[in-house]
């Protein structure tokens, strides 16, 4: 009854397994012991011994195979009391010898079985609460863009004196909280694209794009935040400073994106009063960007990991921002069938660029 309930203590514990091994166990002894000892049946006991290590508790297994070991020896002996030789101990030893080693690799296989198994559940743990943690950033990033959409409107409206007439050293609180409130803005629809995208894929509205034209425009735009910075934007075309054409099909919103975020990226991190080059270098199968800044450069352990999903380095670059604009950037390019990377500038400075595969027949301009 004792071995019966060491049996059945095992989580894994199957009845009809048990009485398969019980049945297996016995037709296995009758043969040992109701032929003569010169025949060795102990080599038989491993397959009860397999059987059990998918079943039974590990105590059980080694039990098994401590007494398929015991009885395979006292065969030699029992029960006839033959005359024993060296070739009947040998025998025995090596049919003794395999059921120990069957026993051995039965437990080493099924603590890697429960390894593999432990693994997989944390894994699927893992990516359940990743989906979670997702799904909570998409809704509230969604449900914050209400209030701040009304936040922005309200402030639009107590600058134009719609509440009553604003003092003009009110003015520069008014432009600070609307700075402050569509930079919010503008990070929150960043991470809802970055969720759209993740589960979506980007959808391209793909046109023949001219990237010097594009450039030039985005370039205008933050012309105003480069001077804050004193930060000086200038443009080259390759080797010459003659205005070219860098022809790629794409969607030029979608490009238009990974522009403003290269080149506010270097506005933040060059130093004030430094110098932001944009090199626009056209190519034969490829157009290619780089956004090349005065700031303090990159981590070489660090630039394989820029471009991922809230990334955040050790070095003062890194920290500053939020890990998504980058991000992005490499969703759009790689959708455009583009790649996207950073490097050291050789002066000083870090170099982020991209290219595009060109256009065939370019537009006729």
């Amino acid at each position: 009854m004792s071995l019966f309930k060491l049996f059945v203590s095992s989580k894994d514990w199957h009845l009809h397994a048990f009485w398969l091994i019980v049945f297996l166990f016995a037709i296995v002894f009758v043969l040992e012991y109701a032929t003569p000892s010169a025949y060795v049946f102990g080599y038989l006991y491993i397959g009860p011994i397999l059987i059990a290590s998918h079943h039974l508790s590990r105590r059980a297994v080694f039990t098994l195979t401590a007494i398929a070991c015991i009885l395979t020896m006292l065969n030699v002996w029992l029960p006839n009391f033959e005359i024993i030789n060296a070739a009947m101990i040998s025998n025995r030893i090596i049919a003794t010898i395999a059921i120990v080693v069957t026993g051995m690799l039965s437990d080493r296989n099924r603590a890697y079985q429960q390894t593999v198994l432990h693994q997989q559940s944390q894994l699927e743990s893992q990516e359940q609460l990743a989906r979670l943690r997702e799904d909570f950033a998409s809704t509230l990033t969604h449900d914050l863009k209400t209030p701040l959409l009304g936040a922005i409107e309200t402030l639009k409206a107590f600058q134009q004196g719609s509440f009553g007439e604003v003092q003009s050293a009110q003015q520069p609180v008014l432009a600070m909280m609307m700075r402050s409130h569509r930079t919010t803005l503008q990070i929150v629809e960043t991470l809802l694209d970055v969720y759209r995208n993740d589960n979506e894929g980007i959808q391209l509205n793909a046109v023949p794009v001219d990237l010097v034209k594009l450039t030039e425009e985005v370039t205008t735009t933050l012309r105003e935040l480069a001077a804050s910075r004193r930060i000086h934007i200038s443009l080259n075309y390759g080797a010459s400073d003659f205005r070219k054409f860098l022809w790629v099909k794409g969607d030029p919103l979608q490009l238009q994106r990974v522009i403003a975020n290269l080149l506010t990226n270097a506005i933040h991190h060059s130093s004030r009063g430094g110098k932001v080059e944009i090199a626009l270098e056209p190519g034969s199968i490829y157009q290619t960007v780089k956004v090349i800044d005065t700031g303090a450069g990159v981590q070489s352990e660090e630039i394989l990991h820029l471009f991922e999903r809230f990334y955040q380095g050790q070095s003062d670059r890194q920290t500053k921002g939020s890990g998504l604009g980058l991000y992005l950037s490499r969703q759009i390019i790689e959708a455009h069938g583009g790649t996207i990377w950073a490097e050291n500038g050789q002066a000083g400075g870090a170099v982020f660029a991209f290219r595009l595969p060109t256009l065939p027949h370019s537009p006729v301009v």
